[in-house]
């Protein structure tokens, strides 16, 4: 089998080199030909040896996911859906506003956290991305503008890990695909331009300071724990205060200052009421915050209900008035089903069926 050069990092593809007999420094060509140029064809390397090029197409491939369908919005706002194999398919979704290209990426197919207005964990879960299904959706979205890149000018200015999936339930592959993408020798984007969203696995969060000080996003959706059982599973194991705690944790191991964002869904007579309003302002008063509400996006099968402007802008005007910087989140790509909370993908029944096991084993991961 071939290796696939697209998942491995700069360590890794010098080990690759190294192991057919090559210095090191063609490692960093190659390096830069994937990342920066978006060239998959060895042919095209120009400043490596036809008969390094030659060997590289008998031991080596660079294979991003497959693109089944691309379509944009009317608002600009593009969705790609890519073939991970076995009948897997994961959504991306890149989202304009002036200058910046904001590109939301899948870390795996479907999602076994299950919360209850977002479409992606109704389709079950099948398996964790590899980190070359993860970089590879960087990767397809620049070249989306054009092969070879002008790296200077590259697209997509921000990556946000808020797609399919809880991404610290793939850790590994998550924050190694989250280093290429702030490796100055790949795309170099900086630490407050790749954010990770979790719906709040305290441990894992705990983790994520080690390796890491990227931007961090709590889905939190609810100001007190009997209401987030109900729309946020995981808060059964790790309740609000658990979770707030561990998320300053992270902030002060990043030694710089910084907010969190939280991320909170408005739902229309649920989550939506005066109280909750100022109860969230007196639970985040420990936290140093900006708050990003979200009116809830309709899916199939869901009965819940967009709240009304009105209701969305008391909601944002009680925190403002709090000292909270808070913003009410655009709905884009909502005619493609590519908004928050949209995407769905597909799932391979085989695992459907082993929904409940897969279930069990991503608890166990945490726990």
């Amino acid at each position: 089998m071939k290796q696939n050069l697209i998942g491995l990092n700069q360590e890794n593809l010098e080990k690759f080199f190294l192991s057919m007999g090559e210095k090191s420094f063609r490692s960093r060509q190659v390096y830069q030909w994937i990342h920066q140029k978006g060239v998959s064809d060895f042919r095209a390397m120009t400043n490596i040896s036809k008969e390094l090029q030659d060997k590289l197409n008998e031991k080596a491939e660079i294979k991003a996911p497959k693109v089944i369908l691309e379509k944009d919005s009317k608002d600009g706002t593009r969705k790609w859906i890519l073939s991970v194999g076995e009948d897997d398919l994961v959504e991306m979704v890149l989202i304009p506003e002036g200058k910046r290209f904001t590109l939301c990426v899948s870390s795996q197919v479907g999602c076994a956290i299950d919360c209850s207005f977002c479409a992606t964990g109704k389709q079950g879960f099948s398996r964790n991305l590899e980190l070359s299904e993860i970089i590879g959706q960087l990767w397809v979205a620049e070249n989306s503008f054009g092969v070879p890149r002008d790296h200077a000018n590259r697209k997509v200015t921000n990556v946000v890990m808020m797609g399919m999936g809880e991404p610290l339930l793939n850790f590994d592959a998550v924050t190694g695909a989250m280093s290429m993408m702030m490796d100055q020798k790949a795309y170099g984007l900086s630490k407050r331009k790749v954010t990770l969203s979790t719906s709040g696995l305290v441990p894992l969060i705990d983790k994520l300071s080690q390796v890491t000080d990227a931007a961090l996003t709590i889905s939190l959706h609810a100001p007190n724990d009997q209401l987030r059982n109900e729309l946020v599973p995981i808060n059964k194991k790790y309740p609000i205060k658990k979770l707030l705690e561990s998320v300053i944790r992270y902030v002060n191991s990043c030694g710089d200052s910084r907010k969190t964002t939280i991320e909170y869904i408005l739902i229309d007579k649920v989550n939506d009421s005066l109280e909750n309003a100022h109860e969230l302002c007196d639970l985040l008063k420990v936290l140093p915050c900006k708050i990003n509400l979200i009116p809830f996006n309709p899916f199939p099968g869901s009965s819940y209900k967009r709240p009304s402007s009105m209701r969305i802008q008391t909601f944002k005007k009680i925190l403002q008035k709090e000292g909270y910087i808070t913003t009410v989140r655009t709905t884009r790509g909502e005619d493609i089903m590519a908004a928050c909370g949209q995407l769905v993908g597909q799932v391979n029944d085989k695992t459907k069926r082993k929904e409940r096991t897969q279930k069990r084993i991503a608890a166990q991961a945490i726990s």
